[in-house]
Order: C-alpha cells, then sequence, then structure tokens
C-alpha cells in the first residue's frame, strides 16, 4: 500500500464442499473489513469430499466474479493449498484469518483455534457472525440432502443455483461419499 501503511490482508480458509449462502455472506462482509481477502480452498487429508479442489475453486470463482466492484470493497481472490492453513496464510501475507460463526458450536471450537493460531502461528483471527437465515447451513447437510433427497430445488435457501447444478451431476454420478451418506444411520 502506499504511504508505508500496512495492507490488510484476510485469509479466509475452508474446505467449500459445497459453497453455501453462508460462506458468501463471511465473504461480503469481510470485503468490507480488509484490503485484500484472499480465499482459500483447503484440502483436509481427514476429510471426504464431495467435490475435487478444481471443481470447488472453480464454483467459488465463478461465484465470486457475480460480486459487485467497488472502490471501497475488498478485492477478492480464491486459491487452492495443501498444508497448515497458518503456514498458506504467512506464505500470502496474510494478517488475519477470517472465520464465519454461525452458531455457539462455531464459537467455541473457533475461538479454540483462534488461540491455537495465534500462540502457534502470531496470526490473529477476525469472526464475523453469519445472517440468522444461515445460522444452521451446512455443507455436511447439502451433501446429505443431496445423497438422500430426490428434489435438490429444496437447497436454494442455503445454495446458489451453480452449486445446485453441480450437486445434481455429482448425484448422477452416484460417488461413494454420497452412497455413504445415504446408509448411514
Amino acid at each position: 500500500m502506499a504511504n508505508g501503511t500496512i495492507e490488510h490482508v484476510a485469509f479466509y480458509p475452508g474446505s467449500f464442499d459445497p459453497v453455501t449462502f453462508g460462506h458468501l455472506d463471511v465473504v461480503k462482509r469481510g470485503r468490507r473489513l480488509f484490503d485484500r481477502l484472499v480465499i482459500g480452498i483447503g484440502q483436509n487429508p481427514n476429510k471426504e469430499t464431495l467435490f475435487t479442489p478444481v471443481e470447488r475453486e472453480d464454483m467459488v470463482r465463478r461465484l465470486v466474479a457475480e460480486f459487485e466492484d467497488s472502490p471501497t470493497l475488498a478485492g477478492v481472490e480464491v486459491q487452492t493449498y495443501t498444508g497448515l492453513t497458518v503456514d498458506y496464510a504467512r506464505k500470502i501475507g496474510a494478517t488475519v484469518l477470517l472465520r464465519g460463526i454461525r452458531n455457539l458450536s462455531d464459537l467455541q471450537y473457533e475461538v479454540q483455534q483462534a488461540v491455537t493460531n495465534r500462540e502457534v502461528a502470531g496470526l490473529e483471527s477476525a469472526f464475523v457472525v453469519a445472517g440468522q437465515s444461515f445460522a444452521y447451513t451446512s455443507s455436511s447437510l447439502i451433501k446429505q440432502i443431496t445423497a438422500m433427497g430426490d428434489d435438490l430445488s429444496v437447497l436454494s435457501p442455503m445454495c446458489p443455483p451453480l452449486v445446485i447444478e453441480m450437486l445434481g451431476r455429482k448425484k448422477s454420478e452416484n460417488p461413494a461419499i454420497l452412497q455413504r451418506l445415504r446408509h448411514e444411520d
């Protein structure tokens, strides 16, 4: 930034499998708070995903491209990454991790993560509270509805049309993750 001021770069990490209106709400709120916002599509080896990293990156890029351009709102970049979130955040020059809070369960987990990230990596966290309509929307719930439901249009309050279309394609392919979700109790 000019005049020696610090650029406030937020890193918003997640699996985004799939991206929801709640995720997009966090991005929109974060654009008002920081100079630059990087969405990081992570690859957690302990988490089985429905979409490949390339598919998730494409979905997020296409949805972010629909955001309005404004000189008063931060630009948004979309990147995939592997490894520790804090390492990647430092690599891109992030000054803060951006996290969305939907409910008290999220808050408890996120505070624990924030303290760990600050102590281990010296990286602060900023929380935005998701809109009330997103309080109980999760990517896991969306995958369960996709696996078990017949009409994916019921997802329209939770996901953009692009995501619902891609979920329909995945459902027609009958991947193992959806098969397992159909047979869980």
